[in-house]
């Protein structure tokens, strides 16, 4: 099987998931149903604010009510959703209640994959039931060499594409390869490697594993890549997609941004390569008055003007405010921002 490279230095020997593709175009939901897992892998790269608490984040928007999940959705014009934790089979019944409410209002064609450590035929059933469409099994290291082919078996024979999805951790090739001869056994359709990455909450692993940085740039642990690819040499009888950490950050987040941003950016905003958004920002002590001088006196058409009470400034279109903001006696400035909930400033720069 030829090793066909892909963005960012991934790639893939044979066909790709389902679910890896809404993920390439960037027009898959990320729904982190719950922070509660049972297995501790040390490798685990959730942040301290959702890992182990029982929260529920739909992209970067925290729910407080599902219906909530709907309107993030609708937001980025999502094809498909990815359901992940913690360990979404922690709470069988809020993950199930999640996949009906995507699949009735989006239609059976929005595609649904799920991450889980759990290998549970019945509570597997219960969400294919419910509509699922794909899972992706990330079995903890310890069962690597010694995971229940029969139980997953009965899986694989259910109406639901079944993958495995580890870290191509560089220390434990032997364990990985073993993974991937039962996976390969029992036809598991596809097996994603990512490529392992530091973050806030598994830092410790350089210290207690001897792990090290791949390079200046990056937050990838170094060999892992060279791990996921000899594996891919190796088990030429399954499908392999090695993922980068380079390409979830600049292809899967970048379109999924562009995606968002071009969906909500108001006429007046601008919408970078990048994703991010562009918004010119007045700050006057009276939003009114400063709105009529704005119109009247700086011919700024009215529909390129929006009184934002709630922070008390003025939006106006960045490329009219560049060309006003040394005649104007208020602060300007332009925002870089996020198309995400929170909203995330990247940068902002002063006008006068």
């Amino acid at each position: 099987m030829n090793i066909k490279k892909l963005d960012c230095g991934s790639a893939r020997s044979g066909p790709l998931a389902n679910g890896c593709k809404y993920c390439m175009k960037g027009s898959k939901m990320v729904l982190f149903i719950t922070g509660k897992c049972k297995t501790s892998c040390y490798y685990c790269p959730i942040s301290f604010e959702k890992k182990g608490k029982d929260v529920i984040y739909a992209n970067e928007l925290k729910i407080s009510d599902m219906s909530e999940i709907l309107e993030e959705a609708e937001s980025m014009n999502a094809e498909g959703t990815g359901i992940t934790g913690g360990d979404p089979l922690f709470d069988v019944s809020r993950t199930t209640a999640a996949i009906k409410l995507l699949k009735d209002f989006f239609g059976r064609g929005h595609h649904i994959h799920l991450y889980t450590s759990t290998i549970d035929p019945e509570k597997v059933g219960e969400l294919v039931n419910a509509g699922l469409d794909e899972i992706r099994f990330h079995p903890p290291l310890y069962q690597w060499e010694k995971i229940n082919c029969s139980t997953l078996k009965e899986i694989v024979e259910m109406n639901v594409d079944v993958g495995i999805e580890v870290p191509a951790l560089p220390d434990h090739e032997k364990e990985l390869s073993t993974l991937l001869s039962y996976a390969s056994e029992i036809d598991v359709k596809f097996v994603n490697l990512n490529e392992l990455e530091f973050s806030e909450s598994n830092w410790n692993m350089m210290s207690s594993c001897n792990y090290d940085i791949k390079n200046e740039i990056s937050a990838a642990v170094n060999g892992s890549e060279e791990t996921a690819l000899r594996m891919m040499e190796k088990h030429s009888s399954i499908s392999i997609h090695y993922c980068s950490s380079c390409f979830k950050d600049s292809v899967q987040l970048r379109k999924r941004l562009i995606r968002k941003a071009n969906r909500i950016a108001k006429k007046y905003d601008v919408v970078t390569e990048d994703g991010t958004i562009l918004k010119g920002y007045a700050c006057p002590r009276n939003l009114e008055d400063a709105t009529l001088f704005l119109i009247n006196e700086c011919n700024v058409p009215g529909e390129l003007i929006f009184i934002d009470k709630k922070n008390n400034r003025l939006e106006i279109a960045p490329w009219i405010l560049e060309d006003i903001a040394n005649d104007l006696p208020f602060e300007c400035y332009i925002s870089e921002q996020y198309p995400t909930a929170d909203e995330l400033e990247v940068e902002r720069i002063p006008l006068n």
